[in-house]
């Protein structure tokens, strides 16, 4: 009886030790997990670019107050291609950024009649416009440059309104709308062939 009291007061007497906080440990945690952070955070920015959608010039395809994610990397290793929809800096303030569908790449001639866009004599296939253009004109684009278009053509200020736009204006291609929710969706980019 007597070895089972003292087997009971030894179990009592042994105490869980408490350990100490490595508060070292823990500041190169939280240090780590910023830098982390950081890095990340300057590498998703060099490649990718948020943008909110401000007014109704890309309409029906782009709604005010849609966020698009931009691909910044595109023109990088691929060409402009007709029918792509760019972000890029206004030439006439560069701190303004605008987006635009492009229409016309460096050497095409341009012409709007007949409520109809035509690219080198070939008439636009334009399923994506909010209403035919209600405007005329004729445009030679030049040398690294782009002819740009708001889906929304009679309510857009565009090349039409202010020339060709330089390619080094571009800051990317339009990739997806991911806000709101409801409207979540990769964006078409189609190609601007001639009617068949």
């Amino acid at each position: 009886m007597e070895e089972t009291l003292n087997q009971e007061q030894q179990v009592e007497e042994v105490q869980p030790v408490e350990e100490k906080t490595n508060w070292g440990r823990f500041f190169l945690d939280v240090v780590e997990t910023v830098v982390l952070a950081v890095i990340l955070f300057i590498g998703i920015n060099a490649v990718s670019a948020r943008v909110r959608v401000d007014g109704f010039s890309m309409r029906p395809t782009l709604d005010d107050g849609e966020f698009l994610l931009v691909n910044k990397l595109s023109y990088k290793w691929n060409d402009f291609s007709r029918g792509d929809i760019v972000v890029f800096h206004f030439p006439l303030n560069p701190e303004e950024e605008l987006i635009k569908r492009v229409i016309g790449l460096p050497g095409d001639h341009v012409v709007v009649r007949n409520s109809r866009v035509y690219v080198n004599d070939e008439l636009v296939q334009e399923g994506y416009i909010e209403q035919a253009p209600l405007y005329t004109g004729e445009w030679f684009v030049t040398q690294d440059h782009l002819f740009v278009l708001g889906d929304n053509r009679n309510n857009s200020n565009d090349s039409k309104d202010w020339g060709m736009l330089p390619m080094e204006n571009v800051v990317g291609r339009a990739v997806l709308i991911y806000w709101p929710p409801p409207v979540w969706k990769v964006i078409d980019h189609p190609d601007l062939l001639p009617a068949q």
